[in-house]
């Protein structure tokens, strides 16, 4: 169970998922958190699984059962929608779990993870909103927390990729690129977001970008733009704006070049490299916490909260209106 691992001198990871976000949090996994050990990988592609698996020295797994069945805990990097039920078993087998961004495919779907972990009366899932844990993003949260900027009157957020594989309709936009916005909003101000409004210049065909207006539980109101193929990077951005002043998230450039009478920075197009610093630290702090029995970072609850914003924002989209968001009331488990 749970429990068994603690006091243990390193956590025998799972990956269930080879693609790009499971293949690159395996490699994390085995050269940068020293508490984690790969020991098995899953993925439908059998090939992709054994050359990911040989990378770090694990073994291919021939089922997400027998991958659970052997390890201490287990990262879940497979499609959306097998999310929630993998989570459920990582609960129900007591094993610690990373799960990635969204949690499930719908908000009932969420809430099954939720009551699961409520049943058995302890947190073992982890939802992989790795913003709580940049650099940047924590300390933009501090000068919130300490007071600096006064009371919080208004977020902006941007969200641009170059292109986008996997957020290809209105809805997908919401519910897998936009969710992180939702999820960060919502850990900046330890606030809930009950309404939301989205709307689009594009009125035919994919809209994107999207923008969205949210109104939180504290009284802020938020405005973020989301535009998966921008073409020109990727590119993330947050300001904080209150009454004592602002304080911006900006890009992080090392090296600004001089050339031909211009002066330019190179902007990246892989979310992945971006924010890699924050997956390692995500993926840290996640096994040494397995590791004592805990669980830190986005809970299966924040995961719900933000699938049932999401909801109501591809509502929103399609019907042209604002809509108001139901909170249930938080289980006593998610506390603390």
């Amino acid at each position: 169970m749970g429990g068994a691992v603690t006091g243990a001198n390193r956590l025998r990871v799972g990956v269930i998922g080879a693609g790009a976000m499971g293949a690159s949090h395996a490699r994390t996994l085995a050269t940068s958190v020293p508490s984690a050990e790969v020991v098995a990988v899953y993925d439908m592609d059998t090939a992709r699984a054994k050359a990911v698996a040989d990378e770090v020295g694990g073994q291919p797994a021939d089922s997400p059962e027998s991958l659970v069945a052997q390890v201490d805990a287990f990262v879940v990097a497979s499609p959306d929608f097998t999310h929630a039920d993998l989570a459920i078993a990582g609960v129900e087998a007591g094993k610690h779990v990373l799960c990635e961004k969204p949690l499930a495919v719908t908000a009932d779907e969420a809430r099954r993870v939720v009551d699961a972990e409520v049943d058995a009366g302890r947190r073992f899932v982890q939802v992989g909103f790795n913003r709580r844990f940049d650099p940047g993003f924590r300390s933009l949260k501090g000068s919130i927390d300490d007071g600096t900027l006064g009371e919080i009157r208004v977020l902006h957020g941007i969200h641009r990729n170059a292109s986008n594989a996997t957020s290809t309709d209105d809805a997908g936009l919401v519910t897998g690129s936009m969710i992180h916005e939702l999820d960060t909003f919502r850990w900046l101000l330890d606030a809930e977001v009950v309404a939301i409004r989205v709307e689009s210049p594009i009125t035919e065909g994919f809209r994107d970008p999207q923008v969205a207006t949210l109104w939180t539980s504290t009284g802020q109101m938020i405005t973020a733009e989301v535009f998966v193929n921008a073409a020109y990077g990727y590119d993330v951005r947050v300001e904080a704006v209150g009454t004592g002043g602002s304080a911006s998230l900006e890009p992080r450039t090392p090296v600004v070049a001089r050339v031909g009478g211009a002066s330019a920075s190179v902007i990246g197009s892989d979310f992945v490299a971006h924010f890699i610093e924050s997956y390692r630290l995500e993926l840290a702090a996640w096994s040494d916490a397995a590791l004592r029995g805990e669980v830190v970072g986005a809970s299966a609850w924040d995961g719900f909260a933000a699938n049932l914003v999401a909801e109501a924002g591809v509502r929103a989209l399609r019907s042209g209106e604002k809509q108001t968001i139901d909170v249930p009331q938080r289980p006593g488990l998610y506390d603390a």
